[in-house]
């Protein structure tokens, strides 16, 4: 009798215990962004702080094929259809279709689209620029249009976030995934402290910089420091991409292409001297992503590109939408597209 007493104390203490750890450690794995995930950062250094605009859901409806003006071929900087936001307040009617679902531009791409009943004017072909090369090479290489649907094509997109608690935590988590991030933090603020501190890589391939003025550019607790994907290379994109271009564009009889290339978000902060956006907007026409991110960062555009995520904020979605409507208005409009007027 006496030695169950005493077990059943000690499974008490242990559980007590094991609770406690849990109550401090699991709130560490509790993340917002795909960058503070993937390196094992908490949130409340690295999450954004400063609401973003506040979008109608009634302008991310999603229309036909039938019925679009504007067919948009992306990744998930499309998908979202946050930037398609700005077109359809305009009247334009927009239809956004992935490259896991088309696959490619193939030589048939124009008779299989008219096939599918699409009559619009406007055909826009974005790609993140880690991306790009391998988006065209396998267009260029496409003969004969294979479309693969995805049920979630069509499905309702709800607005962004508008703001969001980096302090709250869950304890849904794995215990080690929050001692690891506890780890990492210990870590982060012992080199942060260096005066010749740059960089550090951490796994996953997420690399953390030091970003100049980056307290006048990031809203997180340590705004002079972002996140950034490891991978993310510094040199000018391949120059073979513009006799790509080409070949795509020789495909699209009948219908304007607007080519649209977003820069990694380590190219807009860390790499902002590639010229391959002016060559681009120069010889397509093509909206210059790169200087609208130098130019937002100039105004001091606060998480253009949120610290602890790949991708835009809101803000820079819009940013983004404006500058394929203007592409849009420097092209040949014709009557179905007065929208863009």
């Amino acid at each position: 009798m006496r030695h169950a007493k005493y077990f059943s104390i000690i499974v008490f203490i242990a559980v007590l215990g094991y609770g406690a750890v849990g109550f401090y450690f699991l709130p560490q794995a509790t993340f917002q962004g795909e960058l503070t995930r993937m390196a094992l950062l908490p949130e409340p250094l690295f999450g954004w702080t400063k609401p973003q605009p506040v979008l109608d859901g009634k302008w991310m409806q999603q229309a036909s094929m039938q019925e679009a003006d504007v067919l948009v071929i992306g990744d998930s900087f499309s998908l979202s259809r946050v930037w398609q936001t700005i077109l359809v307040r305009k009247g334009l009617k927009v239809r956004t279709e992935s490259w896991d679902s088309m696959r490619g531009i193939c030589e048939d791409f124009m008779p299989w689209l008219r096939d599918r009943g699409f009559a619009g004017n406007y055909l826009v072909i974005e790609s993140i620029e880690r991306n790009l090369e391998n988006d065209l090479r396998r267009s260029v290489e496409c003969r004969h249009m294979q479309y693969h649907a995805n049920p979630n094509t069509d499905a309702i997109r709800y607005p962004p976030a508008v703001s969001f608690d980096v302090n709250l935590g869950n304890y849904a988590g794995k215990l080690s995934t929050g001692i690891q991030t506890l780890i990492n933090t210990l870590k982060y603020q012992r080199l942060s402290q260096s005066p010749v501190f740059t960089s550090w890589l951490l796994p996953n391939e997420v690399k953390l910089a030091r970003v100049k003025n980056g307290c006048e550019l990031f809203s997180h607790a340590r705004c002079n420091d972002a996140l950034f994907l490891a991978y993310d290379q510094p040199v000018e994109i391949d120059a073979g991409v513009p006799e790509h271009i080409e070949r795509i564009n020789a495909r699209l009889s009948g219908i304007t292409p607007i080519w649209v290339f977003v820069p990694n978000k380590s190219t807009a902060y860390l790499y902002p001297e590639k010229q391959f956006w002016n060559n681009t907007e120069h010889r397509f026409n093509s909206p210059n992503l790169l200087r609208m991110t130098q130019q937002a960062i100039d105004r001091k555009v606060v998480d253009l590109y949120p610290a602890n995520g790949t991708h835009f904020s809101t803000a820079g979605y819009l940013l983004m939408g404006e500058e394929i409507l203007k592409a849009i208005r420097a092209s040949n409009a014709s009557p179905k597209s007065a929208g863009a007027n």
